[in-house]
């Protein structure tokens, strides 16, 4: 029997040559959503790059100016040049003035150097450099920028990509679990965005910040493109799946595993879990607590969430036994 994808119901029966009918053609959706996102990232591969060097470019720009590394030692010179050029320009607008005792010939040649000094100071005035991770191999930036190109596509397409496993598997379900599925399916890339957005935001510029403050008076902190990029996925899909908690808890409620009452009851280890998944998170005390309280807070909700369920099932369930 051929029955397109995305129409197969239940109670349809497919042999083994379509359902890998099906799948061959929900993974060329899913390959294409994924290839036409990636399209999109490389078409603004500096955007992205500039998007996730952020939480870096604040730490390393800190160390700089507090003269640690080679690029602190740079910029402690060009402070130093500043001050000088500065002060040699205060000397020549002096010397330049008439009634200075300086000769004619020597003001109309200082005239001259007062440009100059003023485009140095200028030049000098910048902010300090270093908001960018390094690279050290040739072919470096084209590969760490194809990587980053592919986490983020992979992020942006993650909606029809779990659209399609979702109908994929959905036949597999009877009518009354499809029910539960489906608010479940649709709430995971919301969730997995807003987990996202939160290690960005809160997680990530902590690690950043740890990692460059430990111990950096004892190294030349060089913080290097490919690891620092790789660094920057695994926290934020880390935290994309960590706020994956609700789904997992209504799912097991809702299929019978466990209760509310039974997670309520056993709040305690869900405070111990959160605090042990906050540090593992790289990061100082104040850090722990700020990711320990909203992934308690997150369990907490899911916890509402699955109680409130909870009680609508049963109050169905006893409209339909006072109707009988």
């Amino acid at each position: 029997m051929a029955v397109a994808a995305g129409h197969i119901g239940h109670e349809d029966r497919l042999d083994v040559v379509e359902h890998l009918t099906e799948l061959r053609v929900r993974l060329i959706i899913s390959l294409a959503a994924l290839a036409v996102a990636f399209g999109l990232c490389m078409w603004q591969n500096h955007t992205l790059l500039n998007i996730i060097n952020k939480p870096l470019a604040h730490q390393t720009q800190k160390q700089v100016r507090a003269g640690n590394g080679p690029l602190g030692a740079t910029y402690t010179v060009q402070q130093s040049a500043r001050t000088v050029a500065t002060q040699l320009e205060v000397v020549v607008g002096t010397l330049q003035r008439p009634g200075s005792g300086a000769s004619a010939a020597t003001r109309a040649s200082l005239a001259g150097v007062t440009p100059e000094l003023h485009k140095a100071i200028t030049g000098l005035s910048k902010p300090p450099e270093g908001d960018k991770p390094v690279t050290l191999g040739i072919g470096e930036p084209f590969t760490t920028t194809i990587g980053v190109a592919l986490i983020f596509a992979f992020i942006l397409a993650l909606p029809v990509i779990l659209y399609e496993l979702y109908g994929f598997l959905l036949p597999a379900f009877s009518p009354e679990q499809q029910k539960i599925t489906s608010s479940l399916m649709l709430s995971i890339p919301f969730l997995f965005i807003a987990g996202v957005t939160f290690g960005y935001f809160v997680v990530l510029p902590a690690a950043v910040r740890f990692f460059q403050n430990f111990n950096s008076s004892e190294f030349n902190v060089l913080v290097q493109a490919n690891q620092y990029y790789h660094f920057a996925a695994v926290t934020l899909l880390a935290m994309g799946l960590i706020f994956q908690v609700p789904v997992g808890i209504l799912a097991a409620t809702r299929t019978g595993i466990v209760t509310p009452h039974q997670v309520r009851h056993n709040r305690r280890y869900a405070i111990l879990a959160c605090g042990a998944v906050a540090a593992f998170l790289p990061g100082d005390a104040i850090t722990l607590l700020l990711e320990t309280v909203p992934l308690y807070l997150l369990f907490e909700a899911s916890l509402l969430l699955a109680t409130i369920v909870e009680h609508r099932e049963k109050a169905r369930a006893a409209r339909l036994f006072r109707s009988r």
